[in-house]
């Protein structure tokens, strides 16, 4: 027997409805910037949805790539998905404590990369699930192995040589899902030896405007509305891009629920860009 999962969202009354079914997984997949001052395993181990797991999107990347937030091979990624409970046959919530969408996606993005399709997002995260007074707890659940088998979806990844190619051909609209301060290169990069500015050609749009002020996403229609004052056509191929491949899954999430179909990661994104010496870098607003 299979779980209908509503993708790419559920809400928490969903959830609180399906808290206790076999073949539901729960995963926590809160991570912070430096600058936040917030530890999110402890955060998580202080309070989480009840039978969620935590899931440390650094141990969930390629230690071994230059990047961060790499990721890994399908059968590495796999292995580390079974060893949080997580089966071909479960249906996935993922969730952090952002109120802004900041990791989840990620998360969301490696599933459906790897071929898994019940997967979504939970819309407002934990805030909201603590806000509407909902069960937390303290307990660590212990994981029982699962068996994945990835079905990886190369079509849903870019790399450096792909973003390169599509500067000639501009086959592909890139979107970029940093600040507007780091798409113009008037805000420092946060990272030593990366410059400043976007990839020449790409539209700026902040994953932090794609929620309303309670942290849910935007309607379909809003969202719409957004991606086309950037200048965003979601009946085209679209590529999204941020600091390291965390924000950007944000963007690909809400080209989603907008009706976009053809999308993909670029998952090298702006840590790798920037940091080349012979990579063209546009500074400024879009063109």
């Amino acid at each position: 027997m299979s779980l209908h999962l509503p993708t790419p969202l559920v809400s928490t009354d969903w959830l609180a409805a399906h808290l206790h079914e076999p073949l539901l997984r729960i995963v926590d997949a809160s991570t912070y910037l430096a600058s936040a001052g917030r530890n999110a395993r402890a955060e998580y181990a202080a309070a989480h949805i009840p039978g969620s797991v935590f899931a440390d999107i650094d141990a969930l990347s390629d230690e071994t790539a230059p990047f961060p937030h790499t990721l890994p091979a399908p059968e590495v990624l796999a292995a580390r998905l079974a060893a949080l409970g997580i089966g071909n046959e479960h249906a996935v919530v993922v969730y952090d404590g952002s109120g802004q969408n900041f990791s989840a996606p990620r998360v969301w993005w490696m599933l459906r990369s790897m071929g898994h399709q019940g997967v979504a997002v939970l819309d407002g995260g934990f805030p909201k699930w603590q806000r509407e007074e909902r069960p937390v707890s303290t307990e660590l659940p212990v994981p029982t192995p699962a068996q994945f088998t990835p079905q990886f979806d190369a079509a849903r990844w870019r790399d450096l040589e792909a973003m390169r190619a599509n500067l000639a051909s501009h086959a592909e609209q890139v979107v970029d899902a940093r600040s507007s301060g780091r798409f113009t290169a008037t805000e420092a990069e946060p990272r030593a030896g990366v410059r400043g500015g976007h990839i020449p050609g790409a539209r700026n749009v902040h994953y932090a405007s794609l929620v309303t002020a309670e942290g849910t996403l935007q309607s379909p229609e809003a969202l719409r509305a957004v991606f086309a004052t950037q200048g965003v056509q979601l009946d085209a191929p679209i590529v999204a891009s941020c600091g390291s491949g965390l924000t950007a899954c944000a963007v690909l999430l809400a080209l989603d629920v907008a009706g976009a179909t053809r999308t993909a990661l670029y998952d090298g994104s702006w840590t790798e860009w920037g940091s080349q010496s012979d990579t063209p870098v546009e500074t400024g607003p879009a063109r």
